[in-house]
């Protein structure tokens, strides 16, 4: 008989970046493996923070659309998207989105039961429906843990109400007991979660499709495509425009660096204040581009001769850059902040896949562009592709998830 599984989560497909695009790869590779799928979401908004075409014109709240053959239905729920987001009007944001998703799942309640309900962090309380679906249907129940949500809206001071934190703790540790299941993307995070509560807790990395990004050899040309000079020093960072990166540290080594070209490719709350700053400091070698179209991307990433992945010192166990995973098939040089101790920082140093750097030390970011531009990295370079064919391909990683979770 063919499983039934169910996602609830606020971010879903054709989200081009973060956990939007996993959840939308995940549920097709699962409908096209034969699975009976169903997925409660909202609206596409990340990472423009706004509503995309065409569902911007939509006048009904809720939508129902079909894919893989019938096999993957998506049912589209509303939700108050903040143009500028903050600490509470995200609590809004994933507030209204858990409404709008329970009145849709009490629709689903009465039907054909599903197997197996998947609940992605964040948004963390959307666990409760997952729960309350468990309970009302005896299904299994899989908590996924993309981003430990509440650490980072604690450290960040996006939140700064003890009491408030403390309340959504107690409430994640509820969850997490009651799950069935829970998973998470990399060893410093299952660690963390492994400390919340006794359970197994598997390993269920983000993924890249190996055969769409692959390396290219011919970084000069591709330079005189995006409008540089073929002996340009080209450094990238691509993916969303928050405040938990630390962008503006960029800015700062560009400002040190000037004969070295910078690319900021990407949308997001915190890009405006970012070219305001750039403005300020007078840089003729930085370019703000957008999200590139995904039949480029491929090229885009190649013509980089390093990639930067940043991120601040208080989120670097907490996340794991997913924009690192097509960094690394392409075969891209990545120069990351990461401090000792991080399951970031242990496992770049022990693959030998790039550049490390400690967060949030300017000085350090500035000289490790400096020597990665000037240094011979092929093999930094090599072992990036290897890794990510031999552990990060999406056949493989399903495959695992099918194995350990779906057919337990």
């Amino acid at each position: 008989m063919t499983k039934r599984l169910l996602l609830i989560g606020g971010n879903y497909a054709p989200e081009p970046t973060g956990i939007g695009k996993f959840n939308g790869e995940m549920m097709s590779w699962l409908a096209n493996n034969g699975y009976d799928c169903t997925v409660i979401t909202s609206y596409p908004y990340y990472p423009q923070w706004e509503v995309q075409k065409p569902y911007d014109r939509l006048k009904s709240w809720y939508r129902k659309e079909e894919a893989s053959g019938g096999r993957l239905k998506v049912y589209r729920c509303p939700q108050y998207v903040p143009a500028k987001p903050s600490g509470k009007k995200r609590i809004m944001l994933d507030f209204t989105f858990a409404v709008s998703a329970f009145f849709k799942l009490l629709q689903l309640l009465p039907g054909k039961k599903y197997d197996l309900v998947i609940s992605v962090v964040p948004a963390f309380h959307l666990g409760l429906l997952a729960l309350m679906y468990k309970k009302l249907r005896k299904a299994k129940f899989l908590y996924h843990i993309q981003d430990l949500q509440i650490e980072a809206a604690r450290d960040l001071q996006m939140i700064r109400s003890n009491k408030i934190i403390n309340m959504m703790l107690n409430l994640e540790k509820f969850i997490l007991r009651k799950a069935d299941y829970v998973s998470s993307i990399s060893g410093g995070m299952m660690r963390r979660i492994a400390e919340k509560v006794d359970k197994e807790v598997s390993f269920f990395p983000n993924w890249v499709d190996v055969e769409q990004f692959h390396p290219l050899d011919n970084r000069e040309q591709l330079k005189s495509y995006y409008g540089f000079s073929p002996g340009d020093k080209v450094v990238l960072y691509s993916g969303a425009i928050g405040e938990k990166q630390g962008l503006e540290a960029i800015l700062h080594a560009a400002a040190s660096l000037k004969d070295i070209r910078f690319v900021i490719c990407g949308s997001g709350p915190y890009k405006e204040k970012l070219i305001a700053l750039a403005e300020e400091l007078a840089l003729q070698n930085v370019h703000f581009l957008p999200l590139q179209p995904l039949e480029e991307f491929n090229s885009f990433l190649n013509m980089a001769d390093l990639h930067l992945i940043i991120q601040k010192a208080s989120a670097s166990d907490l996340v794991m850059p997913s924009k690192l995973t097509t960094v690394l098939a392409v075969g891209g040089l990545a120069l990351i902040t990461a401090n000792p101790g991080s399951s970031l920082y242990e496992l770049v140093k022990e693959q030998n896949m790039g550049v490390l750097v400690r967060a949030e030390d300017q000085q350090a970011l500035t000289e490790g562009i400096r020597e990665a531009l000037s240094e011979n990295m092929t093999e930094q370079r090599s072992n990036a592709r290897a890794y990510a064919i031999e552990h990060l391909s999406i056949s493989r990683v399903m495959a695992r998830f099918e194995e350990t979770i779906v057919n337990r």
